[in-house]
């Protein structure tokens, strides 16, 4: 049998969040959102739990002090400033494309969902570092056999 620990870690980290989203979604606004399963964004961040959870299993099974984990770690950081600050950022600029087009389609106009921009796309700093605790304790406690 197969079996990658690391990998492993990483599709369960991803998965253990979004699983946490789509719960929470359904707490705060009291409706299903299927979306919330598979998207991006939210709370807690799946991207960070995903690469949080792949490091720290890597130093688990090849060594705190090995080239692997190291260019992991580099990964991992640059994956989650790009959840916090460009994703963050670009989903703000969707929202007020998608008001200004709002605007000027309500002068007679229907603006269709297609032709709306996703604004969900990044994270808050704090989604961010819960999505890491998230992935560091499943990369801690993932059985690496």
């Amino acid at each position: 049998m197969i079996y990658n620990p690391i990998l492993c870690a990483g599709i369960l980290g991803w998965g253990a969040a979004q699983v946490i989203k789509f719960i929470l979604f359904i707490f705060q606004n009291k409706s299903v959102k299927m979306e919330r399963l598979y998207g991006s964004g939210g709370m807690p961040s799946s991207h960070s739990s995903m690469v949080c959870a792949t490091l720290i299993s890597t130093g688990r099974v090849s060594g705190w002090d090995s080239p692997v984990f190291a260019v992991m770690f580099v990964v991992a950081a640059i994956i989650m400033y790009d959840a916090a600050n460009v994703r963050l950022e670009a989903g703000k600029h969707a929202r007020q494309l998608n008001e200004i087009m709002q605007k000027l389609f309500s002068q007679g106009e229907t603006a269709d969902k297609e032709t709306q921009f996703k604004e969900l796309l990044g994270h808050t700093p704090l989604q961010v570092v819960c999505g890491a605790i998230l992935g560091i304790g499943i990369g801690a406690f993932m059985p690496i056999l």
